[in-house]
């Protein structure tokens, strides 16, 4: 795990070697509008899929200072690299966390070495950010067994990853009441990529994250063991309301995105015949201070030490989109009419800076989950 071990340190980077992978997959990926599947070998490979696994399944071991800082850096080059593997890693936390002895020991060697990467399957079309009322269903067979029946929008690495981590109504209840994210007698499931009752669809034409593999899955006749089931029966919520308190945040992947931005501006306006005047220094220093406080925030979301853990990523994930998506504005006016070409990458990160802003938790069920914290 050399390059893992290469960007343990917060204040380090990403190997040369690796950034030049990530930039020529990110170059592909922006013309074909598919993931570059020898780029996700490639992280496999190097070790970066076990930063969130612990140590004694073969992973790093990393908490969620080193995701988040391994993220951002990623995304500084690949943003949509970037999203896949915090998805892979959000999982990997996931059945870490409640997983049992058995799946842990089944799943999470393969998906520290490389051999598999896992992705969520939550969103389904018209049910809102907020998951209160799932159309996939989970069915008790006579012999144990589960049948799945639905199908997710939005998935990240759809028809790349090996392993889905799928949110299912296994029950009728549901409580809309709640200000939370998801609802009573919902469950979820790891379901394995070559089971043929799920089908990832691709067909979707994305305007940012175009290498994310973000596409639809469709679940007939997907039939689990219970094995597969990850947690109670019912009480995803439970699951669901500790993902924000572990500190990793799509935060992250907003930062490298603005940081990106900021670096390509700085490159572009030093290669003008004429050095920039005082006005332009000055709009460039503003921007980077903005970005040295989103840094600020995504380590403290991290570090865990806010008095409400959960609330204090929230608001990492609120301000590091806001702040990618307000830099991305700025540098398109210093920029003027050299930014204004498609060939230009300028444009391709400012639509994947928009992206992050409506993944889940999007931005907006963010306001609601921190403004139901301080109204009760």
């Amino acid at each position: 795990m050399s390059t893992a071990l290469q960007v343990i340190d917060p204040e380090g980077g990403l190997p040369a070697a690796l950034v030049e992978r990530l930039d020529a997959a990110a170059a592909r990926s922006a013309s074909t509008g598919r993931p570059d599947e020898t780029l996700t070998a490639e992280l496999g490979q190097a070790g970066l899929f076990g930063v969130a696994v612990p140590a004694a399944y073969g992973g790093f071991g990393g908490d969620a200072t080193l995701v988040n800082h391994v993220v951002a850096e990623v995304a500084r080059v690949n943003p949509s690299a970037a999203i896949m593997l915090f998805q892979h890693y959000a999982v990997s936390a996931r059945i870490d966390e409640w997983g049992d002895e058995a799946q842990q020991a089944r799943l999470l060697p393969a998906l520290a070495k490389g051999d598999l990467l896992a992705a969520s399957g939550w969103s389904e079309p018209g049910v809102g950010a907020a998951k209160k009322r799932l159309n996939t269903t989970a069915q008790r067979l006579p012999d144990g067994r589960w049948r799945l029946d639905g199908a997710k929008s939005f998935t990240t690495s759809a028809g790349v990853a090996g392993l889905y981590l799928i949110l299912a109504r296994t029950s009728d209840s549901v409580d809309e009441s709640s200000s939370g994210y998801g609802s009573d007698g919902q469950t979820f499931f790891l379901v394995p990529a070559g089971d043929e009752g799920l089908r990832p669809d691709l067909s979707l034409d994305l305007i940012g994250m175009r290498g994310s593999a973000t596409g639809f899955v469709s679940l007939h006749g997907c039939v689990v063991g219970d094995e597969d089931r990850l947690g109670p029966v019912g009480e995803a919520t439970r699951i669901i309301a500790t993902v924000r308190r572990t500190g990793a945040t799509l935060g992250a992947v907003s930062l490298g995105i603005a940081a990106a931005l900021l670096d390509l501006t700085v490159e572009q306006i030093k290669r003008r015949r004429q050095p920039p005047d005082g006005v332009t220094c000055f709009r460039l220093v503003d921007l980077a201070t903005r970005i040295e406080a989103t840094r600020a925030v995504i380590d403290r979301a991290g570090r865990r030490d806010a008095a409400d853990p959960g609330l204090a990523t929230l608001h990492s994930k609120l301000f590091a989109t806001e702040t990618a998506e307000q830099v991305g504005v700025e540098v398109a006016r210093l920029l003027g009419s050299a930014g204004y070409v498609v060939a230009n990458r300028i444009n391709g990160l400012m639509a994947d800076a928009r992206a992050v802003a409506h993944m889940g938790p999007t931005n907006d069920l963010c306001r609601e989950l921190v403004s139901a914290t301080w109204l009760g």
